[in-house]
């Protein structure tokens, strides 16, 4: 065991952060923390890692372990180097430890290792204090909110990397793919309470499921017996005997048992202003800094229903292109001509400066008293409890907010602007899942065009559905398509390039052997044509187990067979969902003539 927190209980000021929660960690355990913002995950972090003492509880780590901890927003000094920043607090780093660090920087994105703490961004800090942690020898790792700030190959470089570690790893993220790929434990803090899955992220929304279908199971079975053991008792069983007693007993046990709460979710009405038929046209249009060429020579008309993810590595120009749509830039050549009823809601990467003083129901109400949206018409006040603020905490200083929760504030600010064309810089940076699930649910629906800057490959896979790849050279590429499209062309180009550039460089030998054509085999295109009929029975099998599962909450024996056999079908469809994509690749590839 390196770690045993155990009963700890943390309160934050009137709020009830943590009650009774216990978690233990073994070697090789990688546990992802879950919950909505403002729920505690942080502050459960800073006890694990020592920085925070619990009201009551313990945590007990062994004295010769090491513990390293990444905050959400590191505390860094402004005069030291780059590469002094990473090795602070550590002795003197050989020459091969700081050869690992520098590397670990390039990879990061950071390449000025002179560069002074006080002169990066937001972004390049966290990813300085994400290699300080990675950098330093530790038994335990904790992590909060690791994968901001990092574009998409370096999420899948902190996956690989993460894989090879030793010791134990805590971390909180609102990454899914992250998740799934790293993590073998969830555990998830909702409402004081800490429930633990040993699952991945998939395998943890099944069981989550299961647990709040067997738990609305139960309490329809309560109701029932509450019905009629009441009638029973309204028949005039009090003047009854000791069995009478014993009845009215069990009746007052059922009345007074608590009923499942479910956890709120953030919800999001439908808003937003009259759009004309013009929506934005960019013709032409290049920015460049310091010489540099960031946006090259690039077109496009914005439709209506556009849903437009854009990619690339950063510092390539992603933010610039949004703040030219938004117009706080301006080209350097070409133009951007927005239609007379676009109003943009402007959701940056860095959020508006928010008073810390004022009180959140003052931010809000005096954006608009009050809306009209799909579903009605709404206060500020309701609107604010929709976005899970409390009545108490409506009138709380927007200073005592959690970062997660200011980032849900501002999110709903925007909004209450009714926009009906949506940047998003970076909208998943410290946002919650569940409140991210269902902004991609808004998003689909918003009756206006949305563009947005993302390294969450599944956000982008769930809204996209057109990427813009964003170049070294300032050369915008559209790719049709989610995310998960634009990956796998990509990865069906890297060879060719490859094979391109070794053809420019290897004289061609006349003897060389015929490249055989790329086809099916005859197994694989019997499997092809049968695939998708497979994966819908497998997932029809499933649907079954699961409605079998909730009426079966009473029958422990059954409802243990059926959740077995729901597991292996589970396990069954993700091997067919992996040929699945194996195969269409093949496809593409063969249709290409490859």
């Amino acid at each position: 065991m390196l770690l045993a927190a155990e009963h700890l209980s943390k309160n934050y000021g009137m709020k009830q952060l943590l009650q009774d929660v216990t978690l233990y960690l073994s070697e090789k355990d990688r546990v992802g923390i879950l919950g909505v913002n403002g729920t505690g995950k942080s502050t459960l972090l800073k006890i694990l890692a020592g920085l925070s003492v619990p009201d009551a509880g313990s945590v007990t780590v062994k004295n010769t372990l090491q513990v390293v901890y990444l905050p959400q927003n590191p505390v860094m000094n402004d005069d030291f180097t780059v590469l002094a920043q990473v090795f602070e607090g550590a002795s003197v780093p050989t020459d091969a430890k700081q050869y690992e660090g520098k590397a670990m920087l390039t990879r990061l994105g950071i390449t000025d290792f002179e560069a002074k703490i006080g002169t990066l961004s937001g972004g390049q800090r966290k990813r300085v204090a994400l290699a300080s942690a990675l950098m330093r020898p530790a038994d335990i790792l904790i992590l909060d909110e690791p994968t901001n700030h990092l574009d998409s190959e370096m999420v899948c470089w902190l996956e690989q990397y993460l894989a090879k570690l030793s010791g134990g790893l805590i971390m909180v993220t609102h990454d899914r793919y992250f998740l799934e790929r790293v993590v073998n434990r969830i555990a998830e803090l909702s409402r004081g309470k800490l429930y633990s899955y040993e699952a991945n992220y998939s395998k943890y929304l099944m069981l989550k499921a299961e647990r709040s279908e067997m738990e609305n199971a139960s309490e329809r079975k309560r109701q029932s017996l509450l019905r009629k053991e009441s009638a029973w008792i309204l028949r005039g069983a009090r003047a009854r005997g000791t069995k009478s007693r014993e009845r009215i007993a069990r009746y007052e046990t059922l009345q007074n048992a608590n009923a499942p709460i479910a956890d709120e979710n953030v919800q999001i009405a439908s808003l937003s202003s009259r759009l004309g038929r013009k929506i934005i046209e960019l013709v032409g249009v290049t920015k460049q800094f310091d010489g540099r060429v960031i946006i090259r020579d690039f077109s496009y008309l914005v439709a209506r229903n556009d849903r437009i993810g854009i990619v690339g590595k950063n510092g390539m120009g992603k933010s610039t292109l949004l703040n030219l749509i938004a117009g706080r830039l301006l080209p350097d050549t070409g133009l951007i001509d927005a239609g007379s009823t676009v109003k943009i809601g402007y959701f940056m990467q860095e959020c508006r400066a928010l008073n810390d003083s004022e009180r959140v129901y003052d931010f809000i109400s005096n954006i608009a008293n009050e809306i009209k949206t799909n579903d009605g018409t709404f206060t500020a006040s309701q609107m604010l409890e929709r976005f899970l603020f409390t009545a108490e905490m409506q009138y709380t200083p927007i200073g005592r907010l959690s970062g997660g929760e200011r980032r849900r504030l501002y999110l709903l600010s925007i909004l209450m602007e009714a926009p009906n064309v949506l940047l998003l810089d970076e909208p998943t940076n410290d946002l919650d899942i569940e409140t991210l699930t269902i902004l991609e649910d808004y998003i689909t629906t918003f009756p206006g065009a949305v563009l947005a800057v993302s390294h969450d490959r599944y956000f982008l896979d769930k809204i996209a559905t057109t990427i813009f790849e964003v170049t070294q050279d300032g050369t915008v590429l559209p790719t049709t398509g989610n995310y998960a499209d634009y990956a796998a062309r990509k990865e069906v180009e890297a060879p060719a390039e490859k094979q391109k550039g070794s053809e420019k460089t290897a004289p061609k030998s006349e003897n060389a052997p015929r490249t055989r054509k790329l086809k099916f085999s005859y197994k694989e295109q019997q499997e092809f044509e049968t695939i998708d009929d497979d994966i819908a029975a497998l997932e029809a099998k499933i649907d079954a187990c699961t409605q079998d599962i909730a009426a079966s909450a009473s029958d422990y024996v059954r409802l243990q067979a059926t959740m077995a056999e729901k597991e292996q079908l589970a396990a069954q469809l993700e091997n067919k969902t992996e040929r699945w994509v194996y195969l269409n690749e093949l496809a593409e590839k063969i249709e290409a003539g490859q």
